[in-house]
């Protein structure tokens, strides 16, 4: 068994794979991690493998505290990843991305895919049929949208996520959310319409804390998996035991 864990800018989420299959899935804040970690080990004895990705603000002696239970691995660029990376300042590239990558390309061969994280910050990541990681674009996810509204302005209330009654708001509330929303959404689907200009044979994959929010109101065709992430991470691990 793996127990793989994505360490976000917000929260933390983590999975028991046995080979391919998610045993169980958990969310929790970062706060809770050692306590988490700790319960969920202890319900799963037979764990050999810690797999995390991070791009949060977590310390790695959180996860070594573990080390004498099983073999712990952070992914890191230097790590063998499944694609060509064509990014121009690879260094700099999420891990989290890179993960995202690895799954798509393990997941769907030989397709041109697009794989969108929707999470604090909204990812596009973009992997041809010959496996070159090709980049994509980063934006403000919803969060931080509502965020910007309120703090950047003087008397606009922040708001959460809620679903706009219409495109016309007819109060200062609801055209926060159309503009939110909507936009939102408008501005994954110019993107998916570009890349579907130039690409045939296509696959768009959303994933991210929103991607269910979202699936349904996209005009364009998508897999929509909000455990993307988990499950590329124990795909791009296995890739990386068969690959070393």
């Amino acid at each position: 068994m793996i127990l793989t864990v994505d360490v976000g800018n917000t929260r933390i989420k983590a999975a028991v794979f046995e080979e391919s299959t998610v045993v169980e899935n958990f969310v929790f804040e970062k706060i809770e991690l050692e306590k988490k970690i700790e319960k969920i080990l202890k319900k799963f004895p037979n764990c050999s493998d810690l797999v995390v990705a991070s791009v949060g603000s977590v310390e790695k002696q959180s996860f070594l505290a573990f080390e004498k239970q099983l073999k712990v691995h952070f992914f890191t660029h230097e790590d063998v990843f499944p694609f060509h990376n064509k990014y121009a300042t690879q260094k700099t590239l999420g891990i989290d991305r890179m993960i995202l990558a690895g799954g798509a390309t393990l997941q769907f061969p030989k397709q041109n895919r697009l794989v969108i994280d929707a999470g604090t910050c909204i990812t596009y990541d973009f992997i041809d049929e010959n496996d070159n990681y090709l980049g994509g674009a980063i934006s403000p996810g919803l969060r931080l949208r509502y965020e910007s509204l309120h703090n950047f302005t003087a008397r606009l209330p922040l708001l959460t996520l809620e679903a706009p009654d219409n495109y016309v708001g007819n109060s200062t509330p609801q055209a926060i959310h159309s503009g939110v929303v909507n936009g939102f959404v408008y501005e994954i689907d110019g993107f998916i319409d570009e890349y579907r200009k130039e690409f045939s044979n296509f696959i768009i994959i959303l994933t991210g804390g929103d991607a269910e929010f979202l699936a349904k109101r996209l005009k364009n065709t998508i897999f929509a998996n909000s455990n993307f992430l988990l499950e590329s991470l124990n795909q791009t691990y296995q890739y990386k035991i068969d690959n070393d």
